[in-house]
């Protein structure tokens, strides 16, 4: 089958489905919360003793989720809602049985699935796919996210707002306050999409005031009630934020010059505007993202590029508008290529809804000259997303990456001139979420690539109550070159569909299980097999919330360049040749109740060049709610192989302690030794948030060669950063 033949397919697919399943009503438009104004003053205190809140109106008899998704929940929570000219207010009474209840940490942003907690997903355009998340666990460490998608949720996402939990013998109680001008919405809309959702790990239960079926997230935006508003909410007025930070650290390069000591003194800062309250211009002068976490290191026995995501906070509010281009292994745009070991000079995003079927995402970036060979660039994004149907979208997106006055001085210069790209993706997505999917076609300009310069990528997933089927497919020519994204390879076919069943017995200790089924076909431009995975596993769902899974495989190979099968440079595998194995293992996560958890799994079988691969990874948890969490994770590798390399064995260990004092001040310590990169890595951060969205950060990161054990580098900063509203 041609290119072509694909494109055409899969548009007249996904466009004929879309009028089928795109037109219904939305699912839960009957389940209304009506939002009064407060009465009263409110203090953000945990405790309802407020007249606002014996006036305001009721959300409660919660559905259950999980386990079962047919009858009311056996937990009783109520919500009341309120607002006054600053800030929205939210009051959520989580009710429980007697005993002790279940929380990680007080570190903010926690794992949903390990604590028991209370969150607000809103949709404040009604639009079912864009919104915000805010929350907290029982021991009240805050949650904030922005939303997208229709039901992810981004926790890198920070900003200005206030909470508080109170806890008593039967229940816990939390209580916030969001400012109107933390959030987007557009003015004189009177209905927002909302729901509410609780975790009780003590029961097991998973529930949300609007009813979901269980096998969607209760984030999904397609299952909203309303929030009715008694009049438009307020117009936040003129809403510009200062966000400036000072830096003063230190850093030794040893295997440069053990003697010398860099000091570093910074100062900048970020802008945010709120053109409308539905539109944000950010703007950034000579950022720093020192205090953001290191990467963590994983073995490397891949042939080709890792894929490690965004944390630095100014690429991320409405991020999907540049980045969810694409699949997780075809992103024509990844912003972590901006700034990549080059500093950041100043960069401008305007991003947001011009109204509720249109948004738009401009980015412009440039980065600093460094010496002869890496001259200072621009990136330049610009996407336009409009909404068809119920909740699906068309949008369009062009990429510049421009090196300024250069001229490469010879064929095999680190950066080229110029590389652009531009395309046009279709999102499916019907009103139940029954169906989702999308097609996307990306065309890129280079200098020295011309022709075969295409991609095109396709999927439609269907889930029901028992059944999850998908297929994808992608087609990305031997030119086509993303220097802004994340494609990792080029110049193939990949087939690959997969299907899964869940049974869910009525009782028992079982919640669900059933086998899935996944084939991964890789084809060259010509259509000759280059890689093929065929995967099948079975799942297995406690009630207690543990997991357990075992599969099997089959691998076939056939190398189009030159690969180490172990990553260690000992020699290489020729291109042509071929490679067939099986392999087997499992994967185990324990019940989240427990103080002490525990996760595996397992791989055996065979390997490149007729060789074997035993993969042991482990990750064993011990908390002092809430305040101290210790975690030890381990991976072990050994590999058989002929000569010349052998037999090798090395180890992947990280121990990890989270100290939270309070909700608001965090320390935070991890060891990574890498054996396979020989390398012993040493972070620590202490993070005081002495005010909403304020905080102070120190940073300490060693690394050192282990054998002999020996300095290489040290890193030490020290930064204030300040959120002033004007």
């Amino acid at each position: 089958m041609s290119r072509s033949s694909f494109v055409a397919a899969a548009l007249i697919l996904l466009l004929f489905l879309s009028p089928l399943y795109l037109q219904a009503q939305k699912k839960n438009a009957s389940y209304q919360l009506k939002l009064k104004q407060a009465t009263s003053e409110i203090r953000i205190d945990g405790v309802a003793d407020e007249r606002t809140w014996t006036d305001a109106n009721v959300a409660s008899n919660f559905f259950m989720v999980q386990p079962m998704d047919t009858s009311f929940a056996k937990v009783r929570t109520d919500v009341m809602m309120s607002y006054d000219k600053e800030n929205l207010y939210i009051i959520a009474i989580c009710y429980h049985q007697p005993g002790p209840y279940f929380v990680e940490s007080l570190r903010r942003d926690f794992s949903f699935n390990k604590n028991d907690n209370f969150l607000l997903f809103m949709d404040p355009f009604d639009d079912k796919t864009n919104g915000f998340s805010f929350g907290s666990n029982a021991a009240g460490a805050q949650w904030d996210g922005i939303m997208y998608d229709g039901s992810k949720v981004d926790l890198s996402w920070d900003n200005k707002w206030v909470s508080a939990v109170k806890n008593y013998e039967d229940k816990w109680i939390f209580e916030a306050a969001i400012p109107f001008k933390s959030i987007r919405y557009k003015a004189g809309i009177t209905e927002w999409g909302i729901n509410f959702s609780r975790l009780d790990l003590k029961s097991t239960e998973k529930s949300s005031w609007a009813p979901v079926p269980r096998q969607f997230a209760t984030a999904s935006l397609a299952y909203t009630g309303n929030l009715i508003w008694d009049q438009p909410p307020p117009v936040p007025g003129q809403n510009i934020s200062l966000i400036p930070y000072v830096l003063g650290g230190f850093s030794n390069d040893h295997t440069v010059n053990p003697s010398s000591r860099d000091y570093k003194r910074e100062i900048g800062g970020d802008v945010k505007v709120a053109v409308t309250s539905s539109l944000n211009l950010d703007l950034t002068v000579n950022p720093d993202y020192s205090q953001v976490e290191v990467d963590r290191q994983v073995p490397n026995l891949d042939r080709f590029e890792l894929f490690f995501p965004e944390r630095r906070q100014y690429f991320l509010e409405n991020g999907d508008l540049f980045s969810n281009y694409g699949y997780s292994n075809i992103r024509p745009f990844f912003s972590r290529r901006i700034g990549l070991g080059v500093p950041i000079q100043f960069g401008a995003r305007l991003s947001g809804k011009l109204n509720k079927d249109w948004r738009i995402g401009l980015m412009d970036m440039q980065t600093s000259k460094l010496g002869n060979d890496l001259p200072s660039q621009n990136f330049a994004v610009m996407s336009l997303q409009r909404r068809v149907f119920a909740r699906s979208s068309i949008s369009a997106l062009f990429i510049n990456k421009q090196s300024i006055n250069y001229e490469p001085s010879y064929a095999a210069a680190p950066v080229s001139r110029y590389n652009r790209n531009a395309g046009l993706e279709y999102n499916l997505a019907s009103s139940s979420n029954t169906w989702t999917g999308k097609t996307v076609v990306m065309k890129s300009f280079s200098p020295d690539r011309k022709g075969n310069d295409f991609m095109q990528a396709s999927n439609l997933n269907y889930v029901s109550g028992n059944w999850n089927i998908n297929w994808q497919h992608e087609v990305v020519g031997r030119n086509y070159n993303a220097e802004v994204g994340y494609v990792p390879r080029t110049g193939y076919i990949n087939l690959n569909p997969q299907a899964a069943y869940l049974f869910f017995p009525k009782k028992g200790k079982l919640v669900s299980h059933g086998p899935k089924i996944v084939s991964a076909n890789y084809f060259d431009q010509s259509f000759n097999r280059t890689d093929n995975t065929t995967y099948l596993a079975y799942n297995i769902n406690f009630r207690s919330r543990a997991t357990f899974s075992a599969w099997a495989a089959a691998d076939y190979v056939k190398l189009l360049r030159p690969f180490d099968p172990t990553n260690l440079g000992v020699a290489t595998l020729p291109t042509g040749s071929e490679h067939h194995w099986k392999s087997w293992g499992t994967d185990f996560v324990s019940r989240p109740q427990s103080l002490f958890t525990y996760a595996f799994s397992t791989r055996y079988g065979g390997y490149y060049a007729d060789g074997t691969r035993l993969n042991i990874n482990s990750e064993l948890g011990y908390r002092f709610q809430p305040y101290l969490s210790l975690a030890l994770s381990s991976s072990y590798n050994d590999l058989k192989l002929p000569q010349p390399w052998d037999r090798t064995k090395f180890w992947l260990v990280g121990p990890r302690v989270d100290v939270t004092m309070t909700n608001k001040l965090f320390f935070t310590g991890f060891v990574q030794y890498n054996e396979q990169r020989e390398n012993l890595n040493i972070n620590t951060r202490l993070q005081w948030r002495y005010k909403p969205a304020s905080d102070l950060f120190i940073v300490y990161t060693d690394n050192y060669l282990p054998n002999p054990f020996s300095v290489k580098n040290r890193f030490l900063v020290l930064k204030l950063t300040y959120w002033w509203n004007i």
